[in-house]
């Protein structure tokens, strides 16, 4: 069927959208693709819904292809499976919540591994059931804070989930080696750049956790890869590579110096310098121990301090903070939480007072790289006084590490002695999880293996975002003047535009678009007459984005029309005998 631009139900805006954030948002809207309905929620018009489409079909040949079936749960979900595992009180603020008219609990469905989990133990029972692979291609919700980005980041968006089910942990390997490989086929015929990183499992919980990144300049997820082997891996999942202890037996004692006026690193630093230069070279931020107070919000509401020891030429990243306590929410302390801690005297904090068993109570977990031996400048928790030759592992003891640091380029990598690390950003596309046992034994999906013992099953969990893909599609091929859809996935194969007002243009641009159409390959035709400009339809066609660019103009009269080519802006003049049998070549590769 052809698409004629005088019918289609789409408005191509020349302005943008005030609301617009990144590239993809903006020429989705004015080319007519979707419309907002409210924040972080949007409508699908005829053209994003064919992209739409493609790229569910892409995604389920795909998992067809691995054996994987396909069924369909409800977005309306009942509130005890997730109660079962925690959830419902883990999704806190995210989960949209409502009750119906008796008042029973449901939610809109944020993700499905308890319904999947549930429906496997409602119809197998024995090993010889497995493995499984089920999916499903559905609408999620999540009340995102801040929605962001259109497509990209929603409150409502598309999803295929799919799950695997084995008797033991090689099962459960080779579900997922054969998910995985089935990824890198999706993202490659769906056109855009993309790399497949370490990532980690957050509240889904598992061992094995990798993403697949499109490579964008407005992505949320910043990754780092290796300059010399094929370490790559979200920050949030990066490693700090440990140094050895250190021999401080020879360190001096720790002593308290004044130091008025330092409140900050910087301050410190320049001070140090001034009043107590070292022999062996100059003070350095990554000398000095920063102690960071943060307040956690449990998903019960509960709330607890935490301090945060870091090297002081380096921040504490909120984002890898939260991925390593998820679902755990951070926020920073206040200045009416400091002051229910009297002990804490801000600018000037230091581990004497930190800790589970000092006087604060609070727990303090530290960098990797504090590790025995080391020596710091540091708070003596007195204002205007710090600690110099502070020792961990003599002086003070932590309560334990974590990864909150900054990953900055240049960083040692974690898996060899040669790179170093380079950063990047780019759009989370796909997550694959080996789960384990968790939903199956808060569940109790068990199975009788071979010996008529109850084995408890374990899963993997594989997702990937199927709206989020039009958007980081677009993101990744657009450019100046418009969207620039790999062929894939395009609304149609080739735009055909009559440029001119000379009836024989239009006649010869409608037999050429019928004779495509009958060959099977998909047309959007720009029939619009009257007022309607050559210029105007060809602004369209650039900003809609179709592949090849079909006009029929003044060089009809030569027995020839031009053929454009939208990634690459190159042209080219067929004859009108040759152009369509010339299209349906390129069309079909």
């Amino acid at each position: 069927m052809i698409m004629r631009m005088s019918q289609l139900f789409v408005r191509t805006l020349r302005d943008d959208p005030a609301d617009a954030e990144v590239p993809s948002h903006r020429l989705l809207v004015r080319a007519g693709y979707v419309r907002r309905a409210a924040p972080g929620v949007y409508s699908w018009l005829p053209l994003g819904l064919k992209v739409l489409r493609k790229v569910e079909n892409v995604v389920r040949e795909e998992m067809d292809a691995i054996g994987a079936q396909e069924l369909l749960f409800p977005a309306l979900l009942p509130k005890e499976p997730y109660e079962a595992t925690n959830r419902w009180t883990e999704y806190g603020d995210n989960l949209f919540r409502l009750q119906d008219r008796k008042g029973a609990d449901y939610l809109l469905g944020p993700t499905h591994e308890e319904m999947f989990t549930l429906v496997v133990k409602d119809l197998y029972s024995s090993y010889k059931d497995l493995p499984l692979s089920i999916y499903q291609i559905q609408t999620k919700y999540r009340d995102e804070a801040r929605p962001r980005a259109g497509i990209l980041r929603g409150r409502e968006f598309v999803m295929k989930d799919s799950y695997s089910f084995d008797i033991d942990q090689a099962g459960l390997q080779a579900s997922y080696d054969a998910h995985r490989a089935a990824y890198v086929r999706i993202f490659d015929r769906l056109g855009f750049d993309y790399v497949i990183v370490k990532a980690t499992s957050g509240a889904m919980g598992g061992s094995a956790s990798e993403e697949f990144l499109a490579t964008a300049e407005v992505g949320e997820d910043t990754y780092v890869r290796c300059t010399h082997c094929d370490y790559a891996a979200n920050v949030e999942a990066v490693a700090t590579r440990t140094p050895a202890e250190v021999d401080a037996s020879d360190a001096p004692a720790a002593h308290a110096e004044q130091t008025p006026g330092t409140p900050t690193i910087e301050t410190l630093v320049d001070h140090l310098n001034e009043a107590f230069p070292r022999e062996d070279r100059a003070w350095t931020a990554g000398d000095t121990l920063k102690n960071v107070l943060v307040m956690l919000k449990h998903p019960d509401g509960t709330r607890e301090p935490l301090a945060i020891g870091v090297p002081g030429d380096r921040e504490v990243d909120a984002k890898r903070l939260e991925g390593q306590l998820e679902p755990i929410e951070v926020e920073p302390m206040d200045e009416a939480e400091l002051k229910k801690h009297p002990a804490l005297v801000k600018g000037y904090i230091g581990p004497a007072v930190l800790g589970e068993e000092s006087d604060s109570g609070i727990r303090y977990l530290v960098d990797p790289r504090v590790v025995a031996g080391t020596r710091w400048v540091t708070g003596a928790n007195v204002d205007g006084q710090h600690v110099i030759d502070l020792v961990a592992g003599r002086d003070f003891t932590p309560d334990g590490t974590i990864e909150a640091a900054e990953v900055r380029d240049g960083d040692e990598c974690p898996s060899c002695d040669e790179g170093t690390l380079a950063s990047a950003r780019g759009i989370e596309m796909g997550h694959v999880f080996q789960l384990g046992t968790k939903y199956a034994e808060a569940l109790g999906l068990q199975v009788l293996d071979e010996n008529g013992k109850l084995r408890t099953v374990t899963m993997g969990s594989y997702g990937v975002g199927v709206s989020r893909a039009v958007g980081a599609i677009a993101e990744n091929t657009l450019d100046e003047i418009g969207l620039c859809w790999p062929r894939e996935i395009a609304p149609a194969q080739v735009h055909v535009v009559a440029a001119g007002k000379d009836a024989a243009l239009f006649a010869e641009a409608e037999r050429i678009a019928g004779e495509l159409d009958a060959a099977g390959v998909e047309v959007i035709y720009d029939d619009r007459a009257g007022k309607i400009s050559p210029g105007v339809k060809f602004k369209d066609a650039e900003l809609i984005g179709v592949p090849t660019i079909l006009t029929v103009g003044r060089g009809l009269a030569d027995g020839v029309v031009e053929v454009k080519d939208r990634a690459t802006g190159e042209k080219s003049e067929v004859a009108v005998a040759d152009v369509v049998s010339h299209l349906v070549g390129l069309v079909r590769g």
